[in-house]
């Protein structure tokens, strides 16, 4: 046991700290961290939620450590992703107490994406600037939680500042570097409230700097493109019938042909006619023969390719091109564990063929006299993923299905987690998806456009075809992953033999 550091109880700013309240104070930081992401977009709150995890944190052994950790992760999950309960319940066939049972086990499993961390952290660091290592540690467990099992990046601290005045980060260094300066002003700020006044100049520093920065990163490379985004808001629950491969094929077409000849590009959301492109082609055809010349048709469909299922975006018309989806969603598009898993529960039987990842290094699609970068749905939270699409791109496209979501706070999740990729990569973005959101973003971040939720309609608008490269197009994340790790190496205590 380490006698600079008691186990037993946490000495805080606020007195004596039983460690059974500080486990409260992370659940409630939790879920403070999903109010300050979409919908609720109470930005503040990001810092606030840091403050609660890091005060007295080394007065904790590594064990419990990693309990406040955990439960940390229990509030965030619990809270912001309680559209997995919809998604397993409302349509995967689920009773309701089987459908909480598993989300349960899925809000306990994420969770330890933090309590592992929050552990080697205590195993391995000290007190001695704290406020620097805690932060870098932060985003280092946002980093594993990035690729490990397939990765999960859904509500990283960083996604929350979109609306902040720290946005203008977003273009250097991406989310996670939002997320380390909101990391950073937390435990700045608990040193703040402890009168060292010294913590006042760097948090300064941190909040002004995005006063210097260029207020553009890109530029126009053309005149505007005339877009409509079509939204079927098919019904899930019949969608990969016949009779919703039916009504697929009727709302696109009626609502394409409603479109007038002078637009640019119209875009189909994710699998908008829910069958294989071999069966879609004479419908599509059909349909963009009634076009004009000088119009791009672009679809997310499903592909057949010697005896492999893709899920992609072709284009017709004025395009050329495809792209094929590359990070597939667990248990929507794959199952993990199949041998074990399958036949279990209706929910593991999935209601479409399971999907082959496409290639890693995919080009733009052609289309409308510009390059689109692709993102398919879920690919959309993954940033790196998307800067390396953009560097060859003048325009960002997103097509999806959040249907799924039903009428949770998913879909506005996703949405803002797109806004972000537009800002980043100073691109403009546009979203077609089933049922909602669809939208059309500029490279700022902000929704210039958008459609109301849960109805059969399209949106219509203008977007510009933007040229140069971001500081985060160029490098992606790893300037910041770097910048974390070193920031733990001040608080490294080279003899960590701790008991807990």
């Amino acid at each position: 046991m380490d006698a600079q550091n008691p186990p037993v109880r946490d000495m805080t700013l606020f007195g004596r700290l039983s460690p059974v309240l500080g486990c409260l104070l992370a659940l409630t930081a939790g879920g403070l961290t999903t109010l300050s992401a979409a919908p609720f977009t109470l930005w503040w709150l990001g810092p606030v939620a840091v403050a609660l995890v890091y005060v007295g944190i080394h007065a904790l052994t590594p064990a419990q450590a990693a309990l406040r950790g955990w439960c940390y992760g229990v509030g965030l999950f619990g809270s912001g992703t309680s559209w997995v309960f919809v998604a397993i319940h409302d349509y995967g066939d689920t009773g309701a107490l089987l459908a909480l049972f598993l989300t349960g086990v899925f809000v306990a499993s994420l969770a330890l994406f933090y309590a592992v961390p929050f552990w080697l952290y205590r195993r391995v660091t000290g007190p001695r600037l704290a406020f620097l290592s805690f932060a870098g540690a932060w985003v280092l467990s946002e980093w594993l939680r990035t690729w490990l099992f397939t990765g999960f990046p859904w509500l990283l601290l960083g996604t929350s500042q979109v609306d902040s005045p720290l946005a203008a980060w977003a273009p250097v260094g991406g989310v996670y570097l939002l997320s380390l300066i909101t990391a950073l002003t937390g435990t700045l700020g608990v040193e703040l409230l402890r009168r060292r006044w010294w913590a006042a100049a760097p948090i300064a520093a941190l909040w002004l700097t995005p006063l210097a920065l260029p207020a553009q990163w890109t530029f126009p490379a053309g005149e505007p493109l005339g877009v409509a985004l079509l939204q079927g808001n098919l019904d899930q629950s019949i969608k990969w019938t016949p009779e919703g491969q039916r009504e697929a094929a009727s709302i696109y077409t009626v609502l394409t042909l409603a479109q007038s000849n002078d637009l640019d590009l119209i875009v189909w959301p994710e699998a908008a006619l829910p069958m294989f492109e071999e069966n879609a082609r004479p419908i599509l055809e059909r349909v963009q023969s009634k076009l004009s010349p000088d119009t791009a048709l672009l679809t997310g469909i499903l592909q057949r390719d010697g005896g492999a299922n893709y899920n992609g975006v072709i284009g017709l018309g004025n395009a050329e091109g495809q792209y094929r989806k590359v990070r597939l969603v667990p248990f929507g598009e794959y199952l993990p564990l199949k041998r074990l898993l399958a036949g279990t529960i209706a929910f593991f039987d999935l209601p479409m063929p399971v999907m082959t990842p496409g290639a890693e290094a995919q080009g733009p699609i052609h289309a409308a006299g510009t390059t689109i970068g692709n993102a398919i749905c879920y690919e959309i939270i993954y940033a790196d993923r998307v800067a390396e699409q953009a560097r060859d791109a003048e325009l960002l496209l997103t097509v999806s299905n959040d249907t799924w979501f039903g009428r949770s706070i998913g879909p506005l999740q996703h949405l803002q987690m797109a806004r972000l990729r537009a800002l980043e990569n100073g691109r403009y973005l546009i979203r077609a998806t089933s049922n909602g959101v669809t939208a059309i973003v500029d490279p700022q971040g902000r929704v210039t456009a958008r459609a109301p939720q849960f109805q059969a309609t399209s949106l219509r608008g203008e977007v510009l075809p933007m040229v140069g490269n971001t500081p985060f197009t160029r490098t992606g994340s790893w300037p910041t992953w770097l910048l974390a790790a070193l920031l733990v190496l001040p608080g490294w205590r080279f003899n960590t033999r701790r008991s807990g």
